[in-house]
């Protein structure tokens, strides 16, 4: 058994992992710390990858400068894996990928997870040259240097992260088709209304929006892609595939840990209490790959960047033993796509009632209510509108009293 026996072992050494760490120190937490990452970089932004790095205004995209490890005392392990979990003996086996013989045993006090997610692929699709997904920084590069000389893109998927990578691409000069199977881009989020605003954003950009087909194949010379076949029978030709179909919660080190995990249609994900504290002893989640107990006795699954931030906030405080109060705000999250910054504040679901306050044929405020009591408000272009309905959507507002 190598590594320490005391402390904080993080595995996932993104966003989440590097703020548990960071407010650790904050909090005067004074033991050993140890942050696992799987890929070979230190913690970096991911909602940049799929704009300013695609458009080629970035190149690193870091969460924190070189020094900020070795001056707060965290040891960071990049290019590792975390591969199996023994709550009993509170260690982890990690595996490096450039020494897939070398394994050790790593003994932790208290054991964070925030592994995140991995991105769906198409079947049979996944090895074609040409075809991408977008969830690492490698992967982003890997894409905008694909994109010197090609002139059509298919993106499929119209979700945030689809919406992003057209309007990136649509700005590199490309000629781009969205593919969606739902009636309109971001329905499943925010329903259809809004879907339609935002299908008209990307419409009036030059996007070919095509919604209720899916994709039946990715067509290959043999060599790259060359194009994909809907489900409606149309073919695209296409020097670039980019897939956006959602992702998946990275567990698979939990087989055999006895770790339980949330059932598949609330989310999946880590089982959580509403702290991040785990079926196991010691051991908490947070971020993309944990499914926290919300305040109605639910379980929520979130994928947002504000999230995992005041999770990480949280489980350090748990740890560091401390009382302090995190204040209370509502859920936020933002899509920058084109020049407009989307921002949906609350926790609006698809099936709620829609209230379009504002529209001037591009720019849009709506809120959202369920009972007849505001749940959220969308806004794009609209930031000071949207922020200011932050105190009211701490309570149980009458719709009425928003847009009466």
């Amino acid at each position: 058994m190598s590594g320490s026996t005391a402390g904080v072992v993080v595995v996932g050494a993104g966003l989440g992992g590097i703020r548990v760490a960071e407010s650790l120190r904050a909090n005067n937490y004074a033991g050993t710390i140890t942050l696992i990452g799987a890929e070979p970089h230190p913690p970096y932004d991911r909602p940049p990858l799929s704009k300013s790095v695609l458009l080629g205004k970035d190149d690193r995209v870091d969460l924190k400068p070189a020094e900020f490890f070795g001056d707060s005392s965290i040891d960071l392990r990049v290019g590792e894996r975390v591969s199996a979990i023994s709550p009993d003996d509170h260690t982890v086996t990690v595996e490096r990928f450039d020494e897939p013989a070398r394994s050790e045993i790593v003994a932790y006090e208290t054991l964070v997870l925030a592994t995140g997610l991995r991105p769906r692929s198409l079947p049979g699709a996944h090895d074609v040259p040409g075809v991408h997904v977008l969830r690492s920084i490698d992967d982003a590069l890997t894409l905008r240097g694909e994109l010197e000389g090609a002139t059509r893109a298919v993106v499929v998927g119209a979700g945030f992260i689809g919406c992003e990578v057209a309007a990136s691409l649509v700005q590199r000069g490309l000629t781009v088709t969205l593919v969606e199977p739902a009636p309109t881009p971001l329905v499943a989020a925010l329903g259809a209304e809004i879907g339609e605003l935002v299908t008209r954003l990307h419409v009036a950009n030059g996007v070919d929006v095509r919604t209720g087909v899916g994709v039946d194949e990715v067509l290959s010379d043999g060599f790259r892609v060359r194009g994909v076949r809907l489900s409606d029978g149309a073919e695209i030709d296409a020097d670039i595939v980019v897939v956006g179909i959602g992702s998946a919660p990275v567990i698979d080190y939990l087989d055999g840990s006895g770790i339980e995990v949330a059932p598949r249609e609330v989310g999946g994900g880590i089982a959580c209490d509403e702290h991040g504290v785990t079926s196991a002893p010691d051991v908490y989640a947070l971020g993309d790959v944990a499914n926290w107990r919300i305040e109605n006795g639910g379980t929520r699954r979130v994928e947002h960047w504000t999230h995992t931030v005041e999770q990480a906030s949280v489980v350090a405080h748990r740890i560091a033993k401390t009382d302090a109060m995190i204040p209370a705000t509502p859920a936020y999250f933002w899509s920058d796509q084109y020049d407009l910054k989307i921002q949906v504040l609350g926790r609006p679901e698809s099936t709620d009632e829609v209230h379009v306050v504002d529209d001037d044929g591009r720019k849009f405020l709506a809120y959202y209510s369920r009972d007849g009591i505001l749940t959220g408000v969308v806004g794009a272009g609209k930031v000071g509108a949207v922020m200011k309905t932050r105190p009211k959507l701490l309570t149980r507002t009458p719709i009425a009293d928003v847009i009466g």
